[in-house]
């Protein structure tokens, strides 16, 4: 079956770390377009730091980002978009709060710190994107379109207990993620890549079965598991690998093209 939609995560998929994505992915994400085959990207970044990827494969195309709260095209056309409740987020930055956790929340595409320092920086160097300290009691007032927060722990053993302590405050209000060892993302129940993926295919009236998903980490197992097809990276977890119907290369290795010649263009 042809693949006429193809959703792709970014870092460690599409994207070497912290470099731009390279002339062979470029090269196939092109000749896919020009098969036929819709690419969009699909990422737990925030649109402005997802936008200049979109726009180095030279597509206009709609793209899914903060985890599928946002579905927006690389010209700005809205597909969809889902925030979360206001007072819900001063909840949780009154959580955070009090237990000192570093939080970084995105509120209208605008990107701000409970306060500024080496996780910030971290995330500014490798998202390319600047963001303001506003302190938590500014986050309390900053409010409004907020498609996600992100609390960063500062050891991976201890991500799972402060997800379980999220879990038992807020339950079903909210739907957290993992997109990497020390990253808790908060959003509205139902969001995710999986969701998006779904409802951009029905907007696009493609079936879901003539979709195909491609990533490496834990937070892209919905995406996979919903795709007609989808391909795990050489460098994906074994979790993932697990699930997905193909392996291709590493990232490093260009795998992505690989995949995208192999089962979106058919060539051998």
């Amino acid at each position: 079956m042809k693949i006429k939609l193809l959703a792709t995560d970014l870092d460690g998929t599409l994207l070497r770390g912290g470099k731009p994505v390279s002339a062979g992915n470029i090269a196939a994400a092109q000749a896919a377009a020009k098969a036929g085959t819709i690419v969009t990207v699909a990422t737990g970044r925030m649109y402005r730091a997802a936008l200049p990827v979109a726009e180095a494969l030279g597509l206009d195309v709609p793209i899914i980002t903060y985890n599928g709260a946002l579905i927006k095209s690389t010209s700005g056309k809205v597909y969809y978009e889902q925030y979360l409740d206001e007072e819900l987020c001063r909840r949780i930055t009154d959580f955070a709060a009090a237990r000192g956790w570093y939080l970084q929340t995105y509120s209208g595409d605008g990107l701000y710190y409970s306060d500024y320092g080496e996780f910030s920086r971290r995330y500014e160097h490798s998202q390319k994107v600047i963001g303001e300290d506003i302190g938590y009691e500014g986050m309390r007032n900053k409010v409004s379109q907020m498609y996600k927060m992100l609390i960063i722990t500062p050891d991976p053993a201890v991500t799972q207990d402060w997800m379980a302590q999220l879990n038992a405050e807020f339950g079903d209000s909210v739907t957290l993620t993992q997109s990497s060892a020390d990253f808790i993302e908060i959003s509205s129940p139902g969001v995710s890549k999986a969701s998006a993926l779904v409802k951009l295919a029905e907007f696009l009236d493609i079936d879901i079965s003539e979709t195909m998903a491609i990533g490496d980490a834990n937070n892209d197992l919905p995406m996979l598991k919903a795709a007609g097809f989808s391909v795990a990276m050489g460098n994906a977890t074994d979790d993932v690998k697990a699930i997905a119907d193909a392996v291709t290369g590493n990232c490093d290795d260009d795998g992505w093209a690989q995949a995208i010649y192999k089962y979106v263009l058919k060539q051998d």
